[in-house]
């Protein structure tokens, strides 16, 4: 029985290792192919530990976490992420950004994926000042030849949720990849949809 629970706020520090350690296992596979560094989960989960309106969703199995989803007011994120939408002309406090959402393989193809888009969309109607809902994914060229066989992105089931693929917002991040020497910079590819009322 798998238990969803949400944290905000301050409510999220106990749980920064626990995120951290999902992302280093999880994110290991392709599209990602990011060889973990704990010094980089430090700095890059301090923006949510720092934001008073930051949410963790979180999925337990008992008491071990095997699934988290985050989301954070895009005027708290730091300026990789909101550049895109100022160059676009965007006012950032109208958007509520979503972090990762990762599952560990097992836990997969029961709904949490969709449930973790539900409570993200929620919480950010529950702050009644939000117009939009955004993320970003990384892009990788279809001819690599790390593609594992029989790759299926997740661009259908985000088309689903009512997200739109922006043709003209990236950011560029930077991390080091399993078989690389050296950190690289990678594209991600923003994803909008507007946020009804409640």
């Amino acid at each position: 029985m798998i238990d969803v629970k949400t944290f905000t706020g301050a409510e999220v520090a106990p749980h920064l290792d626990a995120v951290a350690e999902l992302r280093i296992a999880v994110f290991r596979d392709w599209p990602y192919l990011y060889a973990g560094d704990r010094e980089y989960e430090k700095n890059y989960l301090a923006t949510y530990a720092e934001s008073p309106e930051s949410l963790f969703v979180l999925a337990f199995d008992g008491a071990h976490v095997v699934g988290a989803s985050t989301g954070i007011p895009l005027a708290d994120e730091t300026s990789s992420f909101q550049q895109p939408f100022l160059d676009r002309g965007i006012a950032l406090g109208d958007v509520f950004y979503f972090g990762e959402s990762v599952l560990l393989k097992d836990y997969r193809g029961h709904g949490l994926g969709h449930r973790f888009f539900d409570e993200r969309e929620g919480y950010a109607r529950r702050l009644d000042r939000f117009a939009m809902t955004a993320f970003c994914a990384v892009e990788r060229d279809a001819a690599d030849p790390r593609l594992p066989d029989g790759f299926r992105g997740n661009d259908v089931f985000w088309n689903k949720r009512g997200y739109a693929r922006q043709d003209d917002m990236f950011c560029q991040l930077e991390w080091q990849e399993i078989d690389r020497d050296g950190p690289s910079c990678h594209r991600l590819r923003f994803w909008l949809r507007p946020l009804e009322t409640a």
